[in-house]
């Protein structure tokens, strides 16, 4: 009789995967298949479930890392991710010490701080968008393509 719950835990992991496409429940469908198939042959309840648990958390640490790489990498940046590694333009010097700077990218223009704090970047300069904190571009000067 445990096996048809374990099927029935089996279909619902897999349905909740699915439907949200997210690498969440699928590693416990696979713990779930596990102990369905321990239960056909009659293994203990308390067996059936260490085993669940046990091979659903070795999915999840041993090829979790590797499906996220793979499966999900056409993901396309959007908003404020989509900017960094682009170019822009320094419109006002950018000097952490001053706490002064800003650059404009995409038609606007954003506040703008150096990578390195001893690092003055002059109006009309080209940096590259590194990471963003809150409302500001972190930048560094961009290197000249050949």
């Amino acid at each position: 009789m445990t096996s048809v719950y374990w099927l029935i835990a089996f279909v619902i992991l897999i349905g909740i995967e699915i439907a949200t496409m997210a690498l969440t429940t699928v590693w416990f469908a696979g713990g779930a298949f596990v102990a369905f198939l321990l239960s056909l042959f009659g293994v203990s309840v308390e067996i059936q479930l260490s085993t669940f648990v046990i091979s659903s958390f070795l999915l999840l640490f041993l090829t979790r890392p590797f499906a996220a790489k793979y499966i999900n990498s056409n993901t396309v940046k959007t908003n404020v991710d989509s900017l960094i590694g682009q170019k822009a333009r320094v419109t006002a010097e950018i000097n952490n010490q001053l706490e002064t700077g800003a650059a404009m990218v995409g038609g606007q223009e954003w506040t703008a701080r150096s990578l390195e704090d001893d690092k003055v970047c002059p109006e009309g300069m080209m940096v590259e968008i590194r990471k963003i904190v809150g409302v500001k571009l972190i930048v560094t000067e961009a290197q000249e393509e050949a």
